[in-house]
């Protein structure tokens, strides 16, 4: 170490700048591998990551038959429309729905229905019937027509429909 009149020289100065520079380093990297793990453990596990979406056929569904399938937990309704059925759910007057919505509003192909099959009254799954072409929930008797609007009963609001794309003709994936 030269000291001249208490100074510091050039090859210390630069040492001490060095080792400064490895320790910022040092303690940069290890901060890294400290937070890695936390940060990892909020992504989503492999299982919810499969869940996110479904793919499902429709090529079995004949006119008039619906099918129920798992998404993310919830069953969803996928039906085939009559032409009748169509006809008839464009016809009705939103204006004296609980929850107005058109057909238009609630499909992307208006052969087929793809609605959440849980009831927004209490989570009931409601069945096939009622007086409206679509499904009764059997516990308070909330009545859904071919479209997932409410039309009768307590529920506050039509079936959910999920975010969902036509892959192909016959294709769905829905999430």
């Amino acid at each position: 170490m030269t000291k001249k009149n208490n100074k510091v020289t050039k090859p210390d100065s630069d040492r001490r700048d060095f080792l400064t520079d490895v320790t910022v380093a040092f303690g940069a990297a290890g901060a890294v591998c400290a937070a890695y793990p936390f940060v990892k453990s909020m992504s989503p596990a492999a299982n919810v990551k499969a869940q996110s979406t479904t793919t499902v056929d429709i090529s079995d569904l004949d006119e008039g038959m619906s099918k129920t399938i798992v998404w993310r937990g919830k069953p969803v309704f996928i039906k085939h429309r009559t032409k009748q059925e169509i006809a008839e759910m464009a016809k009705v007057d939103v204006s004296v729905l609980r929850d107005p919505q058109t057909d238009k509003e609630r499909v992307q192909n208006e052969k087929y229905l793809v609605a959440i099959a849980v009831c927004t009254h209490l989570g009931c799954v409601p069945i096939d019937g009622g007086n409206y072409e679509g499904w009764l929930c059997p516990c308070h008797g909330s009545q859904f027509d071919a479209s997932g609007r409410i039309r009768k009963g307590p529920a506050p609001t039509n079936l959910e429909v999920p975010p969902y794309v036509y892959l192909d003709d016959t294709t769905i994936k829905i999430g």
